[in-house]
């Protein structure tokens, strides 16, 4: 089964100015996730079960790629900076909530 994948705006907004090494990263584990999004680390959140996380790294920051698995949808939600830990998670995901219905 092939997933369908969504990117949020937020998200959109995050990479905007990321160079395109690391665009082409999250390019590539985009579609990964088409084949089967539940390869990557998952994520406890009070809002929602099934969250997952792929490391990134934008200029020597690690950074944590964070996705939903809605049914057969995988909605590309945000990107976290690691060294705040998960304290922005549930945050951003009541910045996103409109776009996940």
């Amino acid at each position: 089964m092939m997933f369908e994948i969504r990117t949020t705006k937020f998200l959109l907004e995050q990479v905007k100015d990321y160079d395109e090494k690391t665009k082409r990263i999250i390019f590539d584990k985009k579609e990964l996730l088409k084949i089967n999004p539940f390869r990557y680390k998952k994520v406890n959140t009070e809002s929602y079960s099934h969250v997952f996380s792929i490391k990134l790294s934008h200029k020597a920051e690690a950074k944590r790629l964070v996705y939903i698995v809605l049914g057969n949808i995988v909605f590309l939600c945000f990107i976290l900076d690691r060294s705040r830990g998960y304290k922005d998670l549930e945050r951003y995901f009541r910045r996103i909530e409109k776009e996940l219905r």
